[in-house]
C-alpha cells in the first residue's frame, strides 16, 4: 500500500525554542535614567581624582605675574610635585590630614596655593626664599641670604592695551607701529643661585622696593609676584591685605603649561571671536 502522508499539523517538540521569544517575565526592563545618573556619578569622580591628585586648570585674575602670565592665560598645574593636603582636594575637603608625600619647592617655580590667612582663594606667585633663607628688597633689588640676586635690563614689556589690561600708568602709555595703543614697561631678568632665570617689571620706586629682612620660618616658602610693583604678596602683612610666609601645606601645585589664551575680546554669542581673541602665541609655552 501507498503511503498516504498524514493531513494532521506535526507537533513541535516540547524544548523547541519559540522563534518569536521576547524574553521571560522575570527580566527587568533597564533604566536608562538609572544608567546616566551611573555614568555621572563614575565621571564625577574620575574628575575628582583627576584634579586632586594629577593635573588641574587654572586661570589667571590678575598682572601679578606680568611679564609671564597674562590676564586672560589659562594653564595646567601639577599636583604631585609638594604632596598632598586637603588643600589638594576641591573646596579644601578635610579629607587628608596634614601633608602626605611631602615635597619641597625649588626657587623660582611658579605656584597655585591657598592665601592665608584665609586659605579660601587660589593664588599664583614665584618661590623666592625656602625654609630659614633670608629675603630683603633694598633699592628694588631682590636680597636672598645677604647676598643680591643679579638683575639685568632687557628690552621693554610691550603689551597692547585689551578688554582685559587697561590699567597702564601714564608714563608706559605709547602707539606701536600700527597706531594700536600698548603699554611699555620696564623689564629684568633675574637669576637666582640655583640657575633659574625669570623675568620681571619694575615701574619705579615704590614702598615694598625697600624692606625689612624676611627670615623664612621651617614648613613655609616666601612668594613674589614677578610684577613687582603690582603684587600683593609676602613682603606685605596679613592686615594690609598680603599673605606673609606660606604654609609648604597651602601648596595646591607648580605651573607647568599655558593651553589657551584670551585678549578678552571674545563674545561668547559669536562663535568667530573665539578665535580671533586668541593669542595664539602664548599657548604650549611652559615653566
Amino acid at each position: 500500500m501507498d503511503n498516504v502522508p498524514s493531513t494532521e499539523p506535526e507537533k513541535p517538540a516540547a524544548d523547541a525554542p519559540k522563534p518569536y521569544s521576547v524574553g521571560t517575565a522575570s527580566e527587568k526592563p533597564k533604566s536608562e535614567w538609572r544608567d546616566l545618573a551611573s555614568f555621572l556619578v563614575k565621571l564625577a569622580l574620575i574628575v575628582f581624582v583627576v584634579r586632586s591628585f594629577i593635573f588641574s586648570p587654572f586661570s589667571i585674575p590678575s598682572e601679578s605675574m606680568l611679564p609671564r602670565l597674562l590676564i586672560g592665560d589659562y594653564l595646567f598645574i601639577t599636583k604631585w610635585n609638594y604632596g598632598y593636603s586637603k588643600h589638594s582636594l576641591p573646596w579644601s575637603l578635610p579629607l587628608i590630614p596634614g601633608r602626605v608625600f611631602p615635597g619641597t619647592p625649588e626657587r623660582g617655580d611658579v605656584v597655585v596655593f591657598k592665601a592665608p590667612p584665609g586659605n579660601d582663594t587660589d593664588w599664583i606667585k614665584r618661590v623666592i626664599g625656602l625654609p630659614g633663607d633670608s629675603v630683603q628688597m633694598v633699592g628694588g633689588q631682590l636680597i636672598l641670604n645677604g647676598k643680591p640676586i643679579p638683575k639685568d635690563r632687557i628690552a621693554q614689556f610691550v603689551l597692547p592695551i585689551t578688554p582685559n589690561f587697561q590699567r597702564c600708568q601714564a608714563q608706559f602709555q605709547n602707539v606701536d607701529a600700527q597706531g594700536n595703543q600698548v603699554c611699555s614697561i620696564p623689564r629684568y631678568r633675574e637669576t637666582l643661585p640655583n640657575g633659574k632665570t625669570y623675568e620681571v617689571l619694575d615701574q619705579g620706586t615704590y614702598p615694598k622696593d625697600n624692606t625689612g629682612i624676611y627670615t623664612v620660618p621651617a614648613g613655609h616658602v616666601f612668594l613674589m609676584g614677578d610684577n613687582r610693583d603690582n603684587s600683593t604678596d609676602s613682603r606685605f602683612s596679613h592686615a594690609d591685605g598680603g599673605i606673609e610666609f606660606v604654609p609648604l601645606e597651602n601648596l595646591e601645585g607648580k605651573a607647568v603649561v599655558t593651553f589657551w589664551s584670551t585678549d578678552g575680546s571674545a563674545n561668547w554669542f559669536l562663535p568667530w571671536t573665539w578665535f580671533t581673541a586668541a593669542r595664539w602665541s602664548r599657548i604650549g609655552e611652559g615653566f
